[in-house]
């Protein structure tokens, strides 16, 4: 039996968008990230916005196209992972880059896959150490905070974990 491998082969530059257009912006001083609707003149400035995909080639490939996102904020660099928290597993954003190579199991891996087959340009995100877990978002008051939730059954279409790019 193989463990899972990850060695890093692209990065694209891209900013992440939710099913109403807004822009996903991290916050790394308020330790969250938000989808947030944003002005031509902020998305100019772009701090917090423009995210670094580090896609990874997979010695397992069924499970989607496992990739990382890092991200610049004024001089420094983040990358998102998933931690356990109070029993809860909480998305956060830590100082740091992201790896070339990842021997084995990492909480900085998603498997990107298609949101639906009708749907090429959309995407979802599986946390890799928890099967059904994915990026969403989550009103909260006028926050609409980036979360892990988990898809209740494999056909849900669930427009809060759809992203696009």
């Amino acid at each position: 039996l193989e463990c899972d491998a990850f060695c890093k082969e692209k990065i694209l530059h891209r900013v992440l968008r939710n099913v109403d257009s807004q822009l996903l912006v991290v916050r790394p001083d308020l330790n969250m990230a938000a989808f947030e609707d944003v002005t031509d003149q902020e998305m100019k400035s772009g701090n917090g916005m423009h995210f670094n995909i580090h896609y990874y080639k997979t010695t397992t490939p069924s499970a989607g196209m496992p990739v990382a996102f890092s991200i610049q904020v004024e001089d420094r660099s983040y990358y998102m992972c998933c931690e356990k928290e109070c029993g809860k597993i909480i998305v956060r954003f830590r100082e740091g880059e992201v790896p070339k190579e990842i021997p084995g199991e990492s909480n900085i891996i998603f498997f990107k896959k298609t949101f639906t087959s009708s749907s090429s340009r959309a995407f979802k995100f599986e946390y890799s150490l928890e099967q059904g877990m994915f990026l969403a978002f989550e009103e909260e008051g006028s926050l609409r905070k980036l979360i892990l939730k988990k898809l209740s059954r494999e056909d849900e279409v669930d427009e809060t974990m759809k992203i696009s790019f």
